[in-house]
């Protein structure tokens, strides 16, 4: 049974491999991934790749999707790290016992969605994104990549391969449960 991925993104300086490298691991699985951002249009990598956005976070149903990951790059912090709209999102899928990830700075999104209570976490190293990582009471392993459960964190861009991995097979094992 084909599974479902949500990829979110910002619309300007998402990290272009953390969205690049995961996503191909996930279609090679014969999976449906959906990239989505705050807005349609192009939406610009840090590198130069450019992505053509069809959907927005008002345009999914998170609840069918087997996981939503957040990509990084500096445009997250901008765009992604305050959504609640995103937020919102991503609680949906880790209430129904999804995966939920982010690489990169968007490990920030996730603790201020409230995800990272007590769970080991990872994020691209800068105060910002460590205070934010403390406040949502996350556990900093400074790992490139940290699997606690269904939550799944990388710390950048190095981690990319690692994330998609670890991300394909938590879906799985979730599936044959």
């Amino acid at each position: 049974m084909s599974k479902r991925i949500l990829m979110v993104i910002a619309p300007d300086q998402f990290r272009d491999e953390e969205l690049q490298v995961p996503r191909d691991i996930f279609k090679a699985e014969g999976w449906q991934v959906d990239t989505v951002s705050t807005q349609t249009g192009k939406a610009n990598g840090m590198l130069g790749a450019v992505e053509d956005v069809q959907l927005t976070l008002d345009d999914i149903v998170a609840a069918n999707y087997d996981a939503a990951l957040v990509v990084g790059g500096m445009g997250s912090v901008e765009h992604l790290w305050p959504n609640a709209q995103l937020h919102d999102a991503l609680k949906t899928v880790a209430g129904k016992n999804k995966v939920v990830g982010a690489i990169c700075l968007s490990g920030a999104v996730l603790a201020n969605a409230g995800l990272l209570q007590g769970k080991k976490a990872t994020v691209w190293e800068m105060p910002e994104s460590l205070e934010a990582l403390k406040a949502g009471g996350a556990n900093y392993t400074g790992e490139p990549c940290t699997v606690d459960g269904n939550v799944i964190t990388a710390n950048g861009p190095d981690a990319a391969e690692a994330f998609g991995k670890s991300v394909a097979e938590r879906v799985k094992a979730l599936a044959a449960v």
